[in-house]
């Protein structure tokens, strides 16, 4: 028996053992109910249009009663954070020893990697793109209320919390050695801490000096007297009037110890009763509800909006109320402009019109903290009652009260304790790849055309870009920055790129992928970017390799947009339909979420049956006004104008082939120019109609009229009669009758 053969019966039998195991653990303990995938506001808001869980916002579950969980050693870590060969990376926003930092190791412990970042925004950023496992973010302080900008980048970003941790806020004062507290004249720090500490600086008549960060404070402070001693200017200057000599910061202990300072006073903040809470958030799948029993007191954060109706709050916390379910917060935040817009999609698909555009633009999210668990049968039946009331709502997580750790996180914290720190800088970092550009990809455009090199000018920032097309594009590469592969170059084309962009008209992207050798595109991301995506999704299922990545996705914008030059806001639909290599996958995605596009999770199927019949109509329109000069250029015009010509001008641009390729794919296209026929049809039938009505009136007008003088001219002539002498003259030409009599004249 070789080896192969030894090596394939051990593998089988291994298998086998697997199977067995994993079958006894099914009869134990039956599947459990997973939590809600929570995500970005957007991926939630487009997805809720195809009757999914967006909008409810409540699990998995349908309303059945959850099951117990499989016990954590059935469940498979091999892709979970930390499992790699290296502790858990942390994220949070400041510098070294930020009292973020002091949390972040007072609830996870000291052997964590704390990765600094510049604001709060990178935090989540750094989580979602995989280079951090976890952030942990300040949500509310007793004494200064709640940091919002947490609350409103949880719509945007699709993380869940896994935990809380409430931090005593102790502020130390910190000097270089050698000073002492007397030599004090000014002292740096965050504003909230100087505020915090305000009696104890006026006692010792100590002038506040306001700056970013209370640890980087700190460290200008430190960098400063260092740069003194050896004669030598730092990077950052003190602020005026500030010297290494006469000037303290206020921070946490950990500042002092990372930077290595002397502590001249601790606990100098004039209230004791100082506490903030973080959150410990993670990825859509790090949720731990799942590992919540009753034996551990639990909390779950949701967000909701109501319409805008006499006692819909009330209503909606009599949900949790009837049941004596406990809150721990409520607060209310002004809506998205993402969820904003699915709420009017959702209003107009019911047939609702908003009252007055105050409506439309005054909504509130409400964010509510209760304490038990989503998977909980009451909890379950509140949220299924708050389903029918709200008109979103989403859980932002089930989790453990009083900084309590469950499940993986649990196990990745006991696994970091394993490693050993010689010292500080071990676990602690202050740069991620990302921060000097990224994972560096080689993306490579087939077809540059007027979207490819759209496309190409904001890839060429961060990537190296290539493109190949059937005719010479090379004057146009050389503008955007791409470098240009002729057609017989194909082959050096495909084996240089990491990510292959399709972005050909409709009509060619059949015979375009077919043409592709099969072999060279083997662990490639291939990416299609048309306007219509369930075609050219099962295009490349069926004819690319099975180890080929694949997106799906669609840019609701391009060079002919208004404000084309800013992506900040415009809609991206993808669909991950194929991925292995997350981290490609997700630095090529990053180029549109830095530049702030609205990240819409869809998938093909559900985008063309949203979307593809607006955009044909919208097209067909802008063709039918651009061509016969139907919108000549006026001095003055109404905004209805000005958007039409928008339109026109916009569609105008495109090929015939790009709108071919939206009639040609869409099955319903047909449908909707035979329905716009007909409405135009029965618009000229209503003008005609009009306008028969109106000549029908005004001839029977005029016949009443004639009717009306012959009547009058028939009285005069009674009249005259009965008196016996009038004289009765109708004047020539005119309808008007002149009566005379001998002794007196008129007429009428």
């Amino acid at each position: 028996m070789n080896f192969y053969t030894k090596m394939m019966m051990t593998v089988a039998l291994s298998s086998l053992a697997s199977l067995l195991l994993l079958a006894t653990n099914v009869d134990a303990s039956p599947p459990f109910v997973l939590p809600e995938d929570t995500s970005m506001i957007n991926q939630k808001v487009m997805s809720s249009m195809t009757g999914s869980i967006v909008g409810s916002g409540v699990g998995s579950s349908s309303g059945s009663s959850p099951l117990k969980p499989l016990p954590s050693s059935g469940i498979s870590r091999k892709n979970s954070p930390g499992a790699a060969g290296r502790p858990i990376r942390v994220a949070y926003q400041g510098e070294s020893g930020a009292y973020s930092e002091k949390s972040l190791r007072e609830l996870l412990g000291e052997n964590v990697i704390a990765v600094a970042r510049p604001d709060f925004e990178s935090c989540y950023r750094a989580v979602a793109s995989r280079e951090c496992d976890y952030a942990c973010l300040p949500v509310e302080n007793s004494l200064g209320g709640s940091i919002h900008d947490n609350y409103d980048l949880m719509l945007r970003y699709d993380l869940v919390i896994v935990a809380e941790h409430e931090c005593r806020i102790s502020h130390f004062l910190h000097a270089n050695h050698g000073v002492k507290k007397e030599d004090i004249k000014y002292c740096m720090s965050h504003p909230q801490a100087l505020a915090q500490c305000d009696n104890y600086l006026r006692s010792l008549r100590i002038t506040p000096v306001p700056m970013y960060d209370t640890a980087g404070s700190v460290k200008l402070l430190m960098e400063n007297g260092k740069g003194s001693k050896l004669g030598r200017k730092p990077d950052r200057q003190l602020p005026d009037k500030c010297t290494p000599a006469n000037t303290a910061a206020i921070a946490s202990v950990l500042a002092g110890k990372i930077y290595n300072m002397k502590c001249l006073d601790k606990s100098i903040e004039d209230d004791d009763s100082n506490f903030t809470r973080f959150l410990l958030l993670g990825r859509g799948d790090s949720g731990v509800s799942q590992y919540l029993n009753k034996n551990i007191p639990s909390k779950t954060s949701i967000v909701f909006t109501l319409p805008n109706t006499p006692g819909a709050l009330y209503k909606a916390l009599a949900c949790f109320s009837l049941r004596e379910i406990d809150f721990s917060k409520i607060e209310s935040r002004p809506t998205s402009a993402s969820l904003l817009n699915y709420l009017k999609f959702k209003n107009e698909q019911l047939g609702k019109k908003a009252r007055n555009q105050a409506e439309n633009r005054f909504r509130y999210c409400f964010y509510l903290d209760f304490l038990e668990s989503e998977l909980e049968d009451n909890a379950q039946n509140a949220l299924h009652h708050l389903k029918e009331q709200a008109d979103y709502c989403r859980i932002l997580g089930s989790y453990p009260q009083k900084s309590k750790l469950v499940g993986p996180v649990k196990e990745q914290v006991e696994e970091s304790k394993l490693y050993k720190v010689k010292d500080i800088n071990d676990v602690t970092m202050d740069k991620l790849p990302s921060d000097d550009g990224g994972v560096k990809l080689n993306v490579g455009i087939i077809g540059y055309g007027k979207f490819g090199q759209f496309l190409g000018q904001k890839f060429v920032k961060k990537h190296n870009v290539k493109c190949v097309d059937t005719s010479d594009k090379s004057k146009e590469a050389e503008e955007t920055g791409a470098e240009f592969y002729p057609m017989f170059e194909l082959e050096s084309f495909l084996k240089e790129s990491d990510v292959l962009v399709i972005a050909v008209p409709m009509i060619d992207f059949e015979s375009t992928v077919s043409s592709l050798p099969k072999d060279l595109i083997k662990n490639k991301l291939i990416v299609e970017v048309c306007p219509l995506g369930a075609r050219p999704k099962a295009i490349l299922l069926e004819q690319l390799p099975p180890n080929a990545d694949i997106i799906s996705s669609n840019a609701m914008f391009g060079p002919n947009t208004s404000g084309a030059m800013s992506w900040d806001g415009q809609p991206y639909i993808y669909e991950k339909v194929r991925v292995r290599d997350e981290l490609r996958a997700d630095a090529f995605l990053d180029v549109f979420e830095r530049a702030r596009c609205q990240m819409v999770k869809m998938t093909a199927e559900q985008h063309d049956a949203h979307i593809a019949d607006a955009e044909f109509v919208t097209h067909l329109a802008g063709r039918l006004l651009g061509s016969g000069n139907i919108l000549p250029p006026t001095p003055v015009s109404s905004k209805e104008y000005a958007a039409l010509c928008d339109v026109t001008d916009m569609t105008s641009c495109d090929t015939f082939e790009l709108f071919y390729g939206m009639y040609n794919f869409n099955p319903r296209a047909k449908g909707l120019i035979a329905k716009l026929r007909e409405n135009l049809a029965k618009v000229e039938r209503q003008l005609a109609a009009k306008e028969a009505y109106l000549a029908a009136k005004a001839e029977f007008e005029n016949m009443d009229r004639q009717r009306l003088i012959a009547d009058c001219r028939q009285l005069l002539h009674e009249v005259a009669k009965s008196k016996g002498s009038p004289l009765v003259e109708e004047a020539p030409n005119s309808p008007v009758l002149t009566i005379t009599d001998a002794s007196d004249k008129s007429s009428l």
